[in-house]
């Protein structure tokens, strides 16, 4: 997988970021197995409930596009230290699996990776709902 050019859409997508009140940009890029790369950013709104975040942004465009096979989702926003999804962003992301890579950049565009399973330890999933037929 090229990281690199993962990094390189997530930092052009918090370009693109709507963030008056926070003031803090976060952009999202996630890439599926068969190598598609999706976009997102934060969008914050006066309501801070209907705020979406860079992350889930970009899963659901990937999901609305037909893509499930998420195999990593960076995020990159302007912090000395890596920028790591916010719990629903984890949640969100586990549910399309377990072993989905996360990607996190810090300002100097240094990165760390771990799988969200890392980052969202003992996570209450598909695997936990009882299946109706």
């Amino acid at each position: 997988m090229d990281k690199s050019r993962l990094i390189s859409k997530a930092l052009e997508a918090k370009k693109l970021a709507y963030a008056p009140y926070s003031n803090f940009p976060v952009g999202a890029a996630l890439m599926t197995s068969s190598g598609k790369i999706f976009t997102g950013c934060n969008v914050e709104l006066a309501s801070y409930g209907g705020t979406i975040c860079a992350e889930r942004t970009a899963i659901v465009k990937a999901i609305s596009e037909g893509a499930r096979d998420i195999k990593a989702v960076c995020c990159v926003a302007d912090t000395e230290d890596f920028c790591t999804p916010c719990g629903i962003c984890r949640q969100f992301i586990y549910e399309f699996g377990s072993d989905i890579e996360v990607i996190m950049v810090n300002n100097k565009g240094e990165f760390r990776s771990a799988s969200i399973s890392e980052l969202l330890p003992h996570a209450f999933g598909p695997q936990n709902l009882i299946k109706h037929s």
